[in-house]
């Protein structure tokens, strides 16, 4: 099997978490598989989520987004895992991607046309892990498609192919036979890399 670099975001501001645990056991597996495995979390960096001007002005990265940024650029694939907050994931998350995907670094929209641009993250696969408190079936009938942000509006639009999605839940009421079946899940997509 081919050995792959891969990158493990914990995007769960608070590390002790189901979402953290889940990391843990991608992280064991892909470890056990013999990949190169590489890990951030958020809850350990210091960045200012806010962008502030938009790309009117680019703000300095921190040297936490610059060392994320490198780790996105060296690695063949990207696992994400964060708990879903109001059908997304939470705020600090969606900073670093504000922050650190900026033009030139994910993306260079054309000169020529605004409508079109080009992904500078190609290459590279993707598997975004969820934790939700509600069941994922109920939530899409609820409220739509509550991965297509960080899937194609994020991940997708830097070049990222394939993404895949998992989402676990209802989680506050899950049983431990259900989150064991969901660490042996998570272990074994570690342990392919997939």
């Amino acid at each position: 099997m081919y050995k792959k670099k891969v990158l493990i975001l914990l995007g769960h501001p608070d590390c002790d978490t189901l979402s953290g645990h889940l990391a843990d056991s991608y992280e064991r597996g892909a470890r056990d598989g013999g990949h190169e495995v590489r890990r951030i979390n958020i809850c350990d960096l210091e960045f200012d989520p806010i962008l502030h001007k938009g790309y009117k002005e680019i703000q300095e990265l921190e040297p936490d987004l610059i060392k994320v940024q490198e780790n996105f650029k060296w690695a063949e694939h990207v696992v994400i895992v964060y708990p879903n907050w109001w059908c997304t994931m939470p705020a600090l998350l969606k900073g670093l991607f504000d922050r650190m995907f900026l033009p030139g670094f994910a993306f260079r929209f054309s000169k020529e046309d605004s409508a079109k641009w080009e992904k500078l993250l190609t290459g590279r696969s993707a598997r975004v892990i969820i934790a939700a408190g509600m069941n994922p079936i109920k939530i899409r009938f609820n409220f739509g498609d509550f991965t297509n942000e960080i899937s194609r509006g994020i991940l997708g639009f830097a070049g990222f192919n394939p993404v895949e999605v998992t989402t676990f839940g209802p989680s506050e009421r899950a049983t431990d036979a259900n989150k064991k079946s969901w660490h042996k899940k998570v272990y074994n997509f570690g342990k392919k890399a997939i």
